[in-house]
């Protein structure tokens, strides 16, 4: 596996990525890899080790195995979403589809299947890492507007979802950048290739559910019976369509 030959744009602080994997021989091979490519690693193989570098130095994504010693990975991606709200990549063993999906509806941003192509890992992390910059930039932007609909308010600038009774709606990144999406084009057909392009920098391949779980955790937090939803429906053969009316404020 070559390296590319676009590292990290020289002057730029150096993106710093955790590596929690229990195989040394991968550790190693992602701390050369990413570290010649202009990135910041460091490399745990536990939770607790986990732990302890993201409660002392600031990171900006986790690269995190399911097969750890002791603790199951599945909960450890829930405890970085619920506490951490970072971006995260699982790179795991696990190629059942069932596994992809759990991992995602746990709130991953991607997931990466052994073994892989360092060129096709490292692509996913700028894409992840380009997104989540993204989204704090706009943390600090002008005044964006807020968008109202079915009751709900979307507030780009605190990125939060308000509803209707008044309550934050918890929301992960990849369910706001989805639902920032069809807000933005009501009425208007997305194909799952548009979505997994804006939300996963990528297209969705012929067995790819990435977008179709989010789909599903989104209608799960905003519609009123998830199993019949009126807000974001399907369209058999070419994509999802956001119905509601939308009102900018």
């Amino acid at each position: 596996m070559s390296n590319p030959q676009s590292p990290e744009p020289p002057g730029q602080p150096a993106s710093h990525l955790l590596v929690v994997d229990d195989d040394a021989e991968i550790g190693s091979l992602l701390q050369r890899y990413f570290t010649g490519q202009g990135f910041r690693v460091t490399v745990v193989g536990d939770g607790r080790a986990m732990r302890t570098c993201l409660g002392q130095q600031s990171v900006q994504l986790v690269l995190l195995d399911l097969g750890l010693p002791g603790e199951d990975g599945f909960e450890l991606t829930r405890e970085l979403h619920q506490h951490w709200r970072g971006p995260v990549i699982i790179v795991t063993g696990r190629g059942e589809s069932v596994d992809r999906v759990v991992g995602l509806e746990l709130g991953a941003d991607d997931y990466v299947t052994k073994p892989f192509e360092l060129r096709e890992l490292l692509a996913r992390v700028r894409s992840v890492l380009r997104r989540a910059s993204e989204a704090g930039r706009g943390n600090h932007a002008a005044p964006a507007p807020r968008y109202g609909f079915a009751g709900y308010r979307l507030d780009p600038k605190a990125r939060q979802l308000i509803d209707p009774q008044g309550a934050t709606v918890p929301l992960t990144h990849g369910e706001y950048e989805l639902l920032s999406l069809f807000v933005e084009h009501p009425n208007q057909v997305l194909s799952r290739d548009e979505l997994m392009t804006r939300i996963h920098g990528r297209d969705a391949g012929p067995y790819d559910r990435a977008i179709d779980v989010q789909i599903g955790r989104l209608r799960r937090k905003i519609e009123t019976d998830p199993a019949r939803p009126t807000l974001i429906k399907a369209i058999r053969g070419s994509g999802y369509l956001f119905t509601e009316s939308v009102q900018r404020e």
